[in-house]
């Protein structure tokens, strides 16, 4: 196996993380999974350019937000956000219960696809990802307090906006 396969499979054991960080950013599964296939490409044609010292997820995560804000800024993805039952498997469930908590995460993705793109940002990398603080600082590009301050009015918002029954 050479250095390409090994990279390769590296990056296809990161396909599922980086389609939910995709996901949280675009708000529906077709443009994510177009987002995750462009920064794969540009991922290959630029391999020579990691280094030993970055670590490859961190990388990729990188690779996908730019290229989500190069799309963004030429305002060429522009679809409504699809269901939050495509991002959760609940296979054998059915009834009652089912309904009231895809109703309940319909509500949340709802209030989350409210927030403006560097909270969700944030919301993506800390609770989605689960990194730490500074592994989302370092992601984002941005001081460790500034991802404290944005998930902190992103939690506020989003329970002020399910507490005020604003997602319907």
């Amino acid at each position: 196996m050479n250095d390409r396969d090994g990279y390769a499979q590296e990056i296809v054991k990161l396909l599922p993380r980086l389609r939910r960080f995709a996901r949280a950013l675009t708000g529906n599964m077709a443009d994510a999974d177009d987002l995750v296939q462009s920064a794969c490409e540009k991922a290959f044609q630029r391999m020579d350019q990691l280094r030993e010292d970055v670590l490859l997820d961190r990388w990729m995560f990188a690779i996908v937000r730019n290229a989500w804000r190069d799309d963004r800024r030429s305002a060429r993805v522009k679809s409504p956000h699809d269901d939050v039952s495509e991002m959760i498997d609940l296979v054998g469930e059915d009834g009652r219960e089912t309904t009231d908590r895809r109703s309940e995460m319909a509500g949340l993705r709802r209030a989350v696809d409210m927030l403006p793109l560097e909270q969700r940002e944030v919301v993506s990398a800390v609770i989605l990802e689960g990194l730490a603080y500074r592994e989302a600082a370092e992601l984002l590009n941005v001081p460790i307090g500034t991802v404290m301050s944005r998930l902190s009015r992103a939690r506020g918002a989003i329970a002020q906006t399910l507490a005020g029954g604003l997602v319907q």
